[in-house]
Protein backbone atom coordinates (compact mmCIF):
# COMPACT_ATOMS: atom_id res chain seq x y z
CA UNK A 1 0.00 0.00 0.00
CA UNK A 2 1.58 3.56 -1.48
CA UNK A 3 2.05 6.52 1.06
CA UNK A 4 -1.07 7.97 -0.75
CA UNK A 5 -3.65 4.83 -0.11
CA UNK A 6 -2.26 4.73 3.86
CA UNK A 7 -2.90 8.41 3.83
CA UNK A 8 -6.49 8.04 2.34
CA UNK A 9 -7.18 4.86 4.81
CA UNK A 10 -6.00 7.12 8.05
CA UNK A 11 -8.74 9.87 6.57
CA UNK A 12 -11.43 7.04 6.42
CA UNK A 13 -10.80 5.69 9.54
CA UNK A 14 -10.79 9.52 11.17
CA UNK A 15 -13.89 10.25 9.61
CA UNK A 16 -15.46 7.40 10.93
CA UNK A 17 -14.18 7.90 14.63
CA UNK A 18 -15.45 11.73 14.23
CA UNK A 19 -18.65 10.28 13.34
CA UNK A 20 -19.22 9.30 17.45
CA UNK A 21 -22.98 7.60 17.79
CA UNK A 22 -23.67 8.16 14.25
CA UNK A 23 -26.35 11.11 12.68
CA UNK A 24 -28.86 9.72 14.37
CA UNK A 25 -27.39 9.72 17.86
CA UNK A 26 -26.37 13.45 17.35
CA UNK A 27 -29.38 14.47 16.36
CA UNK A 28 -31.12 13.35 19.35
CA UNK A 29 -28.64 14.69 21.70
CA UNK A 30 -29.39 18.34 19.52
CA UNK A 31 -33.25 18.14 20.19
CA UNK A 32 -32.49 18.54 23.90
CA UNK A 33 -30.79 21.66 23.47
CA UNK A 34 -27.34 20.16 23.68
CA UNK A 35 -24.08 20.61 21.74
CA UNK A 36 -22.07 17.37 20.69
CA UNK A 37 -18.73 16.51 23.19
CA UNK A 38 -16.81 17.84 19.80
CA UNK A 39 -18.78 20.92 19.40
CA UNK A 40 -18.38 21.92 22.74
CA UNK A 41 -14.89 21.63 22.87
CA UNK A 42 -14.26 23.70 20.04
CA UNK A 43 -16.41 26.46 20.90
CA UNK A 44 -15.10 26.52 24.44
CA UNK A 45 -11.21 26.57 22.98
CA UNK A 46 -9.58 29.84 20.73
CA UNK A 47 -10.15 28.70 17.12
CA UNK A 48 -8.38 25.71 15.85
CA UNK A 49 -6.05 25.24 18.55
CA UNK A 50 -7.95 22.35 20.02
CA UNK A 51 -5.60 18.88 19.34
CA UNK A 52 -6.79 15.76 19.52
CA UNK A 53 -5.41 12.12 21.14
CA UNK A 54 -6.45 9.00 21.33
CA UNK A 55 -9.17 9.38 18.51
CA UNK A 56 -8.39 5.41 17.90
CA UNK A 57 -8.65 4.03 21.41
CA UNK A 58 -11.17 1.37 21.29
CA UNK A 59 -13.51 -0.22 24.68
CA UNK A 60 -12.37 -3.22 26.56
CA UNK A 61 -15.48 -4.98 27.28
CA UNK A 62 -16.04 -8.60 25.91
CA UNK A 63 -18.94 -9.46 28.15
CA UNK A 64 -22.70 -9.12 27.30
CA UNK A 65 -21.79 -9.34 23.27
CA UNK A 66 -19.61 -5.69 23.84
CA UNK A 67 -16.85 -7.15 21.78
CA UNK A 68 -19.45 -6.97 18.55
CA UNK A 69 -19.69 -3.09 19.18
CA UNK A 70 -17.87 -0.11 18.33
CA UNK A 71 -17.63 2.60 20.15
CA UNK A 72 -15.70 5.60 18.48
CA UNK A 73 -13.27 6.78 20.71
CA UNK A 74 -15.05 5.11 23.70
CA UNK A 75 -16.88 7.61 23.93
CA UNK A 76 -15.06 10.39 25.10
CA UNK A 77 -12.61 13.00 23.66
CA UNK A 78 -9.30 14.03 24.68
CA UNK A 79 -6.76 16.40 23.97
CA UNK A 80 -5.09 20.15 24.51
CA UNK A 81 -5.68 23.85 23.30
CA UNK A 82 -5.37 26.87 24.30
CA UNK A 83 -8.25 29.51 25.89
CA UNK A 84 -7.64 32.90 25.85
CA UNK A 85 -3.92 32.11 25.02
CA UNK A 86 -3.58 30.08 28.04
CA UNK A 87 -2.51 25.99 27.56
CA UNK A 88 -5.61 23.79 28.64
CA UNK A 89 -5.78 20.18 28.91
CA UNK A 90 -9.43 18.96 28.05
CA UNK A 91 -11.72 16.35 27.46
CA UNK A 92 -15.54 16.14 27.08
CA UNK A 93 -17.85 13.26 27.29
CA UNK A 94 -19.85 11.86 24.08
CA UNK A 95 -22.94 10.95 25.06
CA UNK A 96 -23.85 10.08 21.66
CA UNK A 97 -21.30 6.80 21.84
CA UNK A 98 -22.47 4.42 24.58
CA UNK A 99 -24.62 7.18 26.17
CA UNK A 100 -21.02 8.28 27.38
CA UNK A 101 -20.60 5.92 29.80
CA UNK A 102 -17.52 4.98 31.61
CA UNK A 103 -15.26 1.93 30.95
CA UNK A 104 -11.85 0.96 31.42
CA UNK A 105 -10.34 2.86 27.90
CA UNK A 106 -12.48 5.76 28.83
CA UNK A 107 -11.12 6.16 31.84
CA UNK A 108 -7.88 5.69 30.77
CA UNK A 109 -8.09 8.28 28.51
CA UNK A 110 -9.22 10.80 30.65
CA UNK A 111 -6.54 9.70 33.36
CA UNK A 112 -3.91 9.71 30.49
CA UNK A 113 -4.77 14.04 29.86
CA UNK A 114 -5.05 14.44 33.37
CA UNK A 115 -1.53 12.90 33.83
CA UNK A 116 -0.47 15.16 30.66
CA UNK A 117 -1.96 18.23 32.47
CA UNK A 118 -0.19 17.72 35.59
CA UNK A 119 3.14 17.09 33.85
CA UNK A 120 2.57 20.00 31.91
CA UNK A 121 1.33 22.44 34.77
CA UNK A 122 -1.37 23.55 32.88
CA UNK A 123 -5.12 23.50 33.95
CA UNK A 124 -7.81 20.84 32.98
CA UNK A 125 -11.26 20.90 31.60
CA UNK A 126 -13.68 18.11 32.17
CA UNK A 127 -17.12 18.41 30.52
CA UNK A 128 -19.16 15.73 31.74
CA UNK A 129 -22.16 14.57 30.15
CA UNK A 130 -22.36 10.52 30.87
CA UNK A 131 -24.85 7.84 31.74
CA UNK A 132 -22.54 6.64 34.51
CA UNK A 133 -20.69 3.73 34.98
CA UNK A 134 -20.46 1.06 32.24
CA UNK A 135 -22.22 -1.84 33.79
CA UNK A 136 -21.31 -4.72 31.32
CA UNK A 137 -17.39 -3.37 32.23
CA UNK A 138 -17.93 -4.17 35.89
CA UNK A 139 -15.17 -3.41 38.35
CA UNK A 140 -12.94 -2.00 35.63
CA UNK A 141 -15.74 1.05 35.49
CA UNK A 142 -15.23 1.53 39.24
CA UNK A 143 -11.48 1.32 39.00
CA UNK A 144 -11.74 3.88 36.27
CA UNK A 145 -13.63 5.97 38.71
CA UNK A 146 -11.14 5.63 41.61
CA UNK A 147 -8.43 6.10 39.04
CA UNK A 148 -9.69 9.62 38.21
CA UNK A 149 -10.45 10.56 41.82
CA UNK A 150 -6.82 9.99 43.00
CA UNK A 151 -5.43 12.16 40.37
CA UNK A 152 -8.15 14.81 41.29
CA UNK A 153 -7.39 14.79 44.48
CA UNK A 154 -3.28 14.85 43.62
CA UNK A 155 -3.67 17.87 40.88
CA UNK A 156 -5.92 19.94 43.64
CA UNK A 157 -3.50 23.09 44.42
CA UNK A 158 -0.85 22.44 41.32
CA UNK A 159 -3.12 22.82 38.72
CA UNK A 160 -6.73 24.49 38.74
CA UNK A 161 -9.65 21.70 37.56
CA UNK A 162 -12.62 22.98 36.11
CA UNK A 163 -15.53 20.74 35.90
CA UNK A 164 -18.31 22.09 33.28
CA UNK A 165 -21.82 19.60 33.79
CA UNK A 166 -23.18 19.68 30.82
CA UNK A 167 -25.92 16.66 31.10
CA UNK A 168 -25.93 13.81 34.08
CA UNK A 169 -23.51 13.16 36.11
CA UNK A 170 -25.10 10.51 38.63
CA UNK A 171 -23.38 8.07 41.12
CA UNK A 172 -19.41 7.99 41.82
CA UNK A 173 -19.07 9.92 38.73
CA UNK A 174 -20.37 13.23 40.84
CA UNK A 175 -17.52 13.18 43.16
CA UNK A 176 -14.82 13.83 40.25
CA UNK A 177 -16.77 17.14 39.93
CA UNK A 178 -17.03 17.66 43.72
CA UNK A 179 -12.80 17.45 43.78
CA UNK A 180 -12.11 19.87 41.71
CA UNK A 181 -11.96 23.49 42.44
CA UNK A 182 -14.74 24.84 40.05
CA UNK A 183 -18.28 23.11 38.74
CA UNK A 184 -20.31 25.12 36.33
CA UNK A 185 -23.70 24.05 35.26
CA UNK A 186 -26.53 24.77 32.82
CA UNK A 187 -30.24 25.40 33.26
CA UNK A 188 -32.73 22.64 32.48
CA UNK A 189 -29.37 20.11 31.02
CA UNK A 190 -27.24 19.71 34.02
CA UNK A 191 -28.05 17.07 36.53
CA UNK A 192 -25.95 15.89 39.36
CA UNK A 193 -26.86 13.75 42.21
CA UNK A 194 -25.72 10.57 44.12
CA UNK A 195 -29.19 8.62 43.61
CA UNK A 196 -31.66 8.77 40.91
CA UNK A 197 -35.67 9.61 41.29
CA UNK A 198 -36.43 5.74 40.68
CA UNK A 199 -34.30 4.55 43.15
CA UNK A 200 -35.47 6.89 45.94
CA UNK A 201 -38.60 6.45 45.09
CA UNK A 202 -38.31 2.28 45.33
CA UNK A 203 -36.11 2.93 48.61
CA UNK A 204 -38.02 5.52 50.53
CA UNK A 205 -41.68 5.91 48.35
CA UNK A 206 -40.70 9.79 47.97
CA UNK A 207 -41.59 10.96 43.51
CA UNK A 208 -39.36 13.75 42.62
CA UNK A 209 -38.08 14.92 39.01
CA UNK A 210 -34.61 14.83 38.15
CA UNK A 211 -34.68 18.80 38.02
CA UNK A 212 -35.89 18.93 41.51
CA UNK A 213 -33.67 16.60 42.59
CA UNK A 214 -30.65 17.63 40.94
CA UNK A 215 -30.82 20.24 38.65
CA UNK A 216 -28.73 23.28 37.79
CA UNK A 217 -30.38 25.80 40.53
CA UNK A 218 -30.46 22.86 42.94
CA UNK A 219 -26.66 22.25 42.68
CA UNK A 220 -26.89 26.34 43.24
CA UNK A 221 -29.14 27.26 45.58
CA UNK A 222 -29.45 24.69 47.82
CA UNK A 223 -26.61 22.04 47.61
CA UNK A 224 -23.74 24.38 46.73
CA UNK A 225 -22.29 21.66 44.99
CA UNK A 226 -22.00 24.36 41.79
CA UNK A 227 -20.10 27.62 41.40
CA UNK A 228 -21.33 29.31 38.41
CA UNK A 229 -25.25 28.82 36.71
CA UNK A 230 -25.55 29.55 32.99
CA UNK A 231 -29.41 29.67 31.04
CA UNK A 232 -27.08 28.21 28.15
CA UNK A 233 -24.04 26.31 27.06
CA UNK A 234 -23.11 29.61 25.12
CA UNK A 235 -23.18 31.50 28.68
CA UNK A 236 -21.21 28.97 30.32
CA UNK A 237 -18.52 28.89 28.20
CA UNK A 238 -18.07 32.76 28.75
CA UNK A 239 -18.08 32.42 32.04
CA UNK A 240 -15.18 29.80 32.19
CA UNK A 241 -13.19 32.04 29.57
CA UNK A 242 -13.77 35.01 32.23
CA UNK A 243 -12.79 32.74 34.99
CA UNK A 244 -9.58 31.52 33.35
CA UNK A 245 -8.26 35.28 33.04
CA UNK A 246 -8.02 35.32 36.96
CA UNK A 247 -6.19 32.54 37.47
CA UNK A 248 -2.58 31.41 37.07
CA UNK A 249 -1.76 27.99 34.94
CA UNK A 250 -0.42 26.28 38.16
CA UNK A 251 0.71 26.99 41.54
CA UNK A 252 4.28 27.99 40.70
CA UNK A 253 2.69 31.45 38.57
CA UNK A 254 0.71 34.31 39.66
CA UNK A 255 -2.55 35.40 37.38
CA UNK A 256 -0.83 37.50 34.54
CA UNK A 257 -1.34 41.07 34.88
CA UNK A 258 -3.80 43.00 32.99
CA UNK A 259 -3.39 47.14 32.25
CA UNK A 260 -4.20 48.69 35.16
CA UNK A 261 -7.59 51.02 35.39
CA UNK A 262 -9.93 52.91 37.43
CA UNK A 263 -13.35 52.14 38.20
CA UNK A 264 -15.55 52.42 35.96
CA UNK A 265 -18.72 54.12 37.18
CA UNK A 266 -19.29 56.79 39.14
CA UNK A 267 -22.17 55.45 40.79
CA UNK A 268 -19.80 53.03 42.22
CA UNK A 269 -18.30 55.79 44.41
CA UNK A 270 -17.98 54.28 48.18
CA UNK A 271 -19.15 57.74 50.03
CA UNK A 272 -22.18 57.17 47.96
CA UNK A 273 -23.35 53.48 49.13
CA UNK A 274 -23.16 53.21 52.99
CA UNK A 275 -25.89 54.45 54.10
CA UNK A 276 -25.74 56.88 57.16
CA UNK A 277 -28.09 54.97 59.64
CA UNK A 278 -25.71 51.65 60.76
CA UNK A 279 -28.76 49.26 60.96
CA UNK A 280 -29.47 49.71 57.39
CA UNK A 281 -28.72 47.22 54.62
CA UNK A 282 -26.10 47.60 51.49
CA UNK A 283 -25.43 45.42 48.19
CA UNK A 284 -21.30 45.06 49.66
CA UNK A 285 -21.12 43.97 46.00
CA UNK A 286 -21.23 47.44 45.24
CA UNK A 287 -18.67 48.92 47.83
CA UNK A 288 -16.30 46.10 45.69
CA UNK A 289 -17.02 47.33 42.35
CA UNK A 290 -16.20 50.85 44.02
CA UNK A 291 -12.52 49.58 44.46
CA UNK A 292 -11.79 47.32 41.56
CA UNK A 293 -10.61 48.02 38.02
CA UNK A 294 -13.22 48.54 35.44
CA UNK A 295 -15.68 47.65 38.17
CA UNK A 296 -15.10 44.31 37.49
CA UNK A 297 -16.22 41.52 39.67
CA UNK A 298 -16.72 37.75 39.40
CA UNK A 299 -18.96 36.28 41.58
CA UNK A 300 -18.67 32.66 42.54
CA UNK A 301 -21.49 30.92 44.25
CA UNK A 302 -23.49 33.87 43.62
CA UNK A 303 -27.06 31.92 44.66
CA UNK A 304 -25.57 29.73 47.51
CA UNK A 305 -25.00 31.33 51.17
CA UNK A 306 -25.99 34.63 50.10
CA UNK A 307 -24.77 36.48 53.40
CA UNK A 308 -21.05 36.05 52.29
CA UNK A 309 -20.32 37.45 48.52
CA UNK A 310 -17.01 35.41 47.22
CA UNK A 311 -15.27 36.13 43.44
CA UNK A 312 -12.32 37.66 42.07
CA UNK A 313 -12.02 41.09 40.72
CA UNK A 314 -8.52 43.10 39.78
CA UNK A 315 -6.92 45.84 41.30
CA UNK A 316 -4.15 48.04 39.51
CA UNK A 317 -3.87 44.92 37.39
CA UNK A 318 -3.32 42.52 39.72
CA UNK A 319 -6.18 39.92 40.47
CA UNK A 320 -7.28 39.60 43.97
CA UNK A 321 -9.64 37.32 45.81
CA UNK A 322 -12.88 39.22 47.22
CA UNK A 323 -14.36 38.28 50.59
CA UNK A 324 -17.12 40.19 51.65
CA UNK A 325 -19.95 40.01 54.10
CA UNK A 326 -23.03 40.50 52.83
CA UNK A 327 -25.39 43.32 54.88
CA UNK A 328 -28.37 42.26 52.73
CA UNK A 329 -28.87 38.87 54.04
CA UNK A 330 -29.24 37.67 57.49
CA UNK A 331 -27.12 41.13 58.06
CA UNK A 332 -24.06 39.29 56.57
CA UNK A 333 -23.60 36.67 59.80
CA UNK A 334 -21.70 33.71 59.45
CA UNK A 335 -23.23 30.07 59.73
CA UNK A 336 -22.50 26.60 58.55
CA UNK A 337 -23.02 27.14 54.29
CA UNK A 338 -21.26 30.92 54.12
CA UNK A 339 -18.57 29.49 56.03
CA UNK A 340 -17.67 26.69 54.24
CA UNK A 341 -18.27 28.48 50.82
CA UNK A 342 -15.52 31.32 52.67
CA UNK A 343 -13.35 28.63 53.64
CA UNK A 344 -13.10 26.61 50.34
CA UNK A 345 -12.44 29.92 48.23
CA UNK A 346 -10.05 31.59 50.62
CA UNK A 347 -8.06 27.83 50.27
CA UNK A 348 -7.87 28.24 46.55
CA UNK A 349 -6.73 31.63 46.66
CA UNK A 350 -3.76 30.65 49.04
CA UNK A 351 -2.85 27.55 46.85
CA UNK A 352 -2.96 29.51 43.67
CA UNK A 353 -0.95 32.78 44.71
CA UNK A 354 -3.76 34.96 44.74
CA UNK A 355 -3.99 38.24 47.24
CA UNK A 356 -7.30 37.77 49.64
CA UNK A 357 -8.71 41.36 50.56
CA UNK A 358 -11.31 41.02 53.25
CA UNK A 359 -14.61 43.10 53.88
CA UNK A 360 -16.25 42.96 56.98
CA UNK A 361 -19.59 44.08 58.46
CA UNK A 362 -20.78 41.25 60.36
CA UNK A 363 -22.26 40.80 63.59
CA UNK A 364 -21.05 37.04 64.44
CA UNK A 365 -22.05 33.73 63.86
CA UNK A 366 -25.75 33.11 63.53
CA UNK A 367 -27.19 32.08 66.73
CA UNK A 368 -30.00 29.20 66.64
CA UNK A 369 -30.37 25.11 67.87
CA UNK A 370 -30.38 24.74 64.25
CA UNK A 371 -27.32 26.10 63.44
CA UNK A 372 -25.59 24.56 66.78
CA UNK A 373 -27.28 20.99 65.55
CA UNK A 374 -25.87 21.42 61.81
CA UNK A 375 -22.19 22.00 63.69
CA UNK A 376 -21.75 25.72 63.30
CA UNK A 377 -18.53 24.97 65.59
CA UNK A 378 -16.81 23.21 63.38
CA UNK A 379 -17.99 24.98 60.20
CA UNK A 380 -17.02 27.83 61.58
CA UNK A 381 -13.53 26.84 63.05
CA UNK A 382 -13.35 26.26 58.55
CA UNK A 383 -12.80 30.29 57.81
CA UNK A 384 -10.73 30.42 60.90
CA UNK A 385 -7.66 27.59 59.61
CA UNK A 386 -8.39 28.88 56.27
CA UNK A 387 -7.36 32.45 56.59
CA UNK A 388 -4.63 31.34 58.84
CA UNK A 389 -3.06 28.69 56.73
CA UNK A 390 -3.02 31.44 54.14
CA UNK A 391 0.18 32.72 53.34
CA UNK A 392 -0.66 34.82 50.79
CA UNK A 393 -0.86 38.97 50.92
CA UNK A 394 -4.26 39.64 52.95
CA UNK A 395 -5.52 42.79 53.39
CA UNK A 396 -8.91 43.39 55.51
CA UNK A 397 -11.35 46.34 55.71
CA UNK A 398 -13.61 46.80 58.50
CA UNK A 399 -16.87 48.61 57.26
CA UNK A 400 -19.01 48.56 59.68
CA UNK A 401 -19.85 45.92 62.54
CA UNK A 402 -17.59 43.30 63.67
CA UNK A 403 -18.91 42.00 66.62
CA UNK A 404 -17.61 38.74 68.62
CA UNK A 405 -16.09 35.63 66.66
CA UNK A 406 -17.12 36.82 63.67
CA UNK A 407 -14.59 39.97 64.27
CA UNK A 408 -11.96 37.35 64.62
CA UNK A 409 -12.81 35.09 61.75
CA UNK A 410 -12.81 37.93 59.31
CA UNK A 411 -9.18 37.88 58.61
CA UNK A 412 -8.49 40.02 61.72
CA UNK A 413 -4.41 40.88 62.38
CA UNK A 414 -5.04 37.87 65.00
CA UNK A 415 -5.37 35.47 62.07
CA UNK A 416 -2.31 37.32 60.48
CA UNK A 417 -3.83 39.73 58.38
CA UNK A 418 -1.22 42.01 56.51
CA UNK A 419 -2.29 45.35 57.08
CA UNK A 420 -6.02 45.93 58.58
CA UNK A 421 -7.92 48.93 57.86
CA UNK A 422 -10.59 50.42 59.28
CA UNK A 423 -13.66 53.18 58.47
CA UNK A 424 -14.75 55.40 60.65
CA UNK A 425 -18.01 53.92 60.59
CA UNK A 426 -16.62 50.43 62.07
CA UNK A 427 -17.82 48.98 65.10
CA UNK A 428 -15.37 46.60 67.11
CA UNK A 429 -16.63 44.93 70.27
CA UNK A 430 -17.20 41.06 72.09
CA UNK A 431 -21.23 42.22 70.91
CA UNK A 432 -23.84 44.85 69.85
CA UNK A 433 -24.49 47.97 72.15
CA UNK A 434 -27.84 46.62 73.04
CA UNK A 435 -26.78 42.90 74.05
CA UNK A 436 -23.79 44.02 76.10
CA UNK A 437 -25.50 46.75 78.21
CA UNK A 438 -28.07 44.25 79.19
CA UNK A 439 -25.28 42.73 80.47
CA UNK A 440 -22.63 44.78 81.67
CA UNK A 441 -25.47 47.27 83.30
CA UNK A 442 -27.96 44.57 84.49
CA UNK A 443 -28.31 45.75 87.81
CA UNK A 444 -28.40 49.07 87.46
CA UNK A 445 -30.88 48.68 84.89
CA UNK A 446 -33.02 46.23 87.32
CA UNK A 447 -32.58 48.74 90.50
CA UNK A 448 -33.47 51.77 88.19
CA UNK A 449 -36.68 53.85 88.86
CA UNK A 450 -37.22 53.97 84.90
CA UNK A 451 -34.64 50.79 83.94
CA UNK A 452 -35.71 51.75 80.26
CA UNK A 453 -34.01 55.49 80.19
CA UNK A 454 -31.21 53.56 82.05
CA UNK A 455 -30.70 51.09 79.56
CA UNK A 456 -31.04 53.56 76.82
CA UNK A 457 -28.32 55.75 78.47
CA UNK A 458 -26.12 52.45 79.24
CA UNK A 459 -26.28 51.62 75.60
CA UNK A 460 -25.11 55.36 74.55
CA UNK A 461 -21.92 55.01 76.82
CA UNK A 462 -21.24 51.73 75.44
CA UNK A 463 -21.78 53.01 71.79
CA UNK A 464 -19.53 55.90 72.82
CA UNK A 465 -16.36 53.28 73.98
CA UNK A 466 -16.98 51.33 71.70
CA UNK A 467 -18.75 51.41 68.46
CA UNK A 468 -16.19 53.04 67.05
CA UNK A 469 -12.53 51.78 65.94
CA UNK A 470 -10.29 54.12 67.98
CA UNK A 471 -10.11 51.38 71.13
CA UNK A 472 -8.56 48.42 68.43
CA UNK A 473 -6.48 51.12 67.07
CA UNK A 474 -4.98 52.03 70.39
CA UNK A 475 -3.97 48.11 70.81
CA UNK A 476 -2.54 48.25 67.46
CA UNK A 477 -5.22 45.72 65.86
CA UNK A 478 -5.77 48.12 63.40
CA UNK A 479 -2.98 49.37 61.14
CA UNK A 480 -5.09 52.64 60.03
CA UNK A 481 -8.13 53.96 60.07
CA UNK A 482 -8.88 55.30 56.88
CA UNK A 483 -11.33 57.59 54.86
CA UNK A 484 -13.96 55.53 52.67
CA UNK A 485 -12.90 57.34 49.56
CA UNK A 486 -9.01 56.10 50.31
CA UNK A 487 -9.71 52.13 50.28
CA UNK A 488 -8.53 51.78 47.25
CA UNK A 489 -5.48 53.76 47.14
CA UNK A 490 -4.64 51.96 50.97
CA UNK A 491 -5.10 48.53 49.13
CA UNK A 492 -3.16 49.35 45.78
CA UNK A 493 -0.38 49.95 47.95
CA UNK A 494 -0.28 47.25 50.30
CA UNK A 495 -0.79 44.60 47.69
CA UNK A 496 2.30 46.73 46.17
CA UNK A 497 4.34 46.37 49.16
CA UNK A 498 3.64 42.68 50.33
CA UNK A 499 4.23 41.35 46.94
CA UNK A 500 7.34 39.42 47.97
CA UNK A 501 5.92 38.75 51.27
CA UNK A 502 7.59 35.29 52.58
CA UNK A 503 6.39 33.21 55.43
CA UNK A 504 7.72 30.35 57.00
CA UNK A 505 5.70 27.72 58.67
CA UNK A 506 6.66 24.49 60.76
CA UNK A 507 7.65 21.33 59.42
CA UNK A 508 4.75 18.87 58.51
CA UNK A 509 3.10 16.47 56.62
CA UNK A 510 0.34 18.67 56.56
CA UNK A 511 -2.60 20.46 59.22
CA UNK A 512 -6.01 18.90 60.08
CA UNK A 513 -8.88 21.00 59.32
CA UNK A 514 -12.15 20.69 60.73
CA UNK A 515 -13.48 18.55 57.53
Amino acid sequence: MSLRQKTQDLKRRMQEALQGGGSQAIEKQKQTGKMTARERIITLLDPKSFHEYDLFVEHAGKDFDMDKKYLPGDGVITGTGTLGGYPVCIYAQDFTVAGGSLGYMHAKKITKIMDHAMKLKVPLIGINDSGGARIQEGVNSLAGYGEIFYRNTQASGVIPQISVILGPCAGGAVYSPALTDFVFVVDKISKMFITGPEVIKTVLGEEISMEELGGARVNCEISGNAHFFAESEQQCFEQIKQLITFIPWNNDKKADPFPKRPPKSRSFKVDNIMPSDPKSPYDVRSIIRALVDDSEFLEVQELFAQNIVIGFARISGESVGFVANQPMVLAGVLDVDSSDKAARFIRFCDAFNIPLVTLVDLPGYLPGVDQEHAGVIRHGAKVLYAYSEATVPKMTVILRKAYGGGYIAMCSSHLRADFVFAWPTAEIAVMGPEGAANIIFRNEIKAAENPEDVRKQKIKEYKKKFANPYVAAAYGYIDAVIEPAETRHFLIHALEISKQKTVRRPAKKHGIPPF
